[in-house]
């Protein structure tokens, strides 16, 4: 699979300066934690469940989540269960299928050894499992199942821890719960692919519901913890992971108070003003501020609910022209030892010692996102994936 493989090769070519690589279930660590883009999440109960998931993969969809948890009722789980075993069989049974990365999403440690097991060969659809409520007390036998469920099956099981605790929330108890978090993620390093925020969780503690005009950011309670989790948790010294935004709850919006978010002239300059009317009745110009917050706060990729949210994560994923040049710049050999540039851009000044960091990442997502062309933006990236 690659980001925009739904797009034709044409069109690539015209958008893409570096057109996003290919990878698959079984490619390094640090390409899939990068690569995982807009995680679509979808109940297990779903009675079309393995239909949704290949139209979903044919328009683009990457990675997926199969909620055995808070998405359904308690009532339902067994259904569920024996619903998500039914189509992932029937998914493996045919050759050939293009199928995203596939994470289950349980409730408890005993469920993943007895998914593993139920599933026998189509095991082989799954990329891991998501794990709830994470904390070092409550996530450590779920890592240890996954370790053994990973043994007995023969196949690489990842995790996804989700930190959504009310722990980690409250502030006499953050640092010492980020510090557990780390012991336990730390230990299962090899096994965990990125760690992903419940901020719908955090908000339930204290009553708060953010609106289609607000983004996680604007909360502040919010937003002090997931700075608090990039400090701890996400660090660009070797000992971080990779950490994906919060959820967008919206995808139509009714009313709203505040003005648009989406300036005109970038949707005028290419005849899109009819895609901008279209992305603020649905209240993607809130998203789009989200995601841009995400990567200015250290954050990549993002769950989603709705597969309108997909495209504008990933459009806003691709590296412009001018990071990739900075980046390049940056790391050129002849620059180990430091020193200032100016921007081949001309508006900038790259300090390589500094930026070194940021331009490594740059190049990681350049690989899994790919470089636009120096004259595509994320106006005419999204275009390009509507009207295909």
């Amino acid at each position: 699979m690659r980001h925009f493989g739904h797009i034709a090769p044409e069109v690539r070519k015209r958008l893409f300066h570096q057109e996003p690589c290919e990878f698959g279930a079984d490619s390094p660590a640090r390409l899939l934690s990068a690569a995982l883009g807009a995680t679509l999440y979808s109940p297990a109960t779903r009675p079309r469940l393995a239909e949704d998931i290949l139209k979903q993969a044919g328009r683009g969809v990457v990675s997926m989540v199969l909620c055995l948890e808070d998405s359904i009722d308690d009532a339902d789980v067994p259904a569920g269960e024996e619903n998500l075993v039914r189509h992932l069989t029937d998914l493996a049974r045919r050759p050939g299928a293009d199928l995203p990365l596939l994470f289950v999403r349980v409730r408890t440690p005993g469920q993943i050894p007895d998914l593993v097991r139920r599933l026998g060969p189509a095991v082989r659809t799954l990329s891991g499992f998501v794990l709830p409520k994470f904390t070092e007390e409550r996530g450590a036998p779920f890592l240890a199942a996954l370790a053994a469920a990973e043994a007995e099956c023969g196949r690489r099981l990842f995790a996804m821890p989700v930190l959504e605790s009310p722990e980690l929330l409250y502030r006499e108890t953050r640092v010492q719960t980020l510090e557990g978090i780390f012991r336990a993620v730390d230990k299962y390093r090899d096994r965990v692919l990125a760690l992903r925020l419940g901020v719908t969780d955090f908000c339930s503690s204290y009553g708060l519901r953010r609106g289609p005009d607000m983004t996680a950011y604007d909360v502040q309670i919010v937003a002090s913890v997931i700075a608090d989790v990039v400090n701890m948790l996400g660090r660009a010294d070797g000992t971080g992971f990779t950490v994906t935004g919060p959820v967008w709850e919206y995808f139509r919006v009714q009313e709203r108070m505040f003005k648009p978010q989406l300036r005109q002239s970038p949707f005028l300059q290419v005849q899109a003003a009819d895609l901008r009317a279209q992305l603020i009745e649905h209240a993607m110009d809130g998203l789009l501020r989200e995601i841009s917050l995400d990567h200015a706060n250290g954050l990549l990729g993002k769950t989603c609910i709705h597969p309108s949210h997909v495209l504008p994560v990933h459009a806003l994923s691709v590296v412009s022209h001018e990071e990739f040049s900075d980046a390049q710049d940056i790391l050129r050999p002849e620059r180990c030892g430091g020193g200032v540039l100016r921007s081949a851009y001309t508006n900038k000044m790259n300090e390589v010692k500094p930026h070194r960091a940021w331009a490594e990442r740059t190049l990681l997502r350049a690989e899994v996102f790919g470089v636009a062309n120096e004259d595509i933006g994320f106006v005419e990236l999204l275009a390009a994936g509507l009207s295909d």
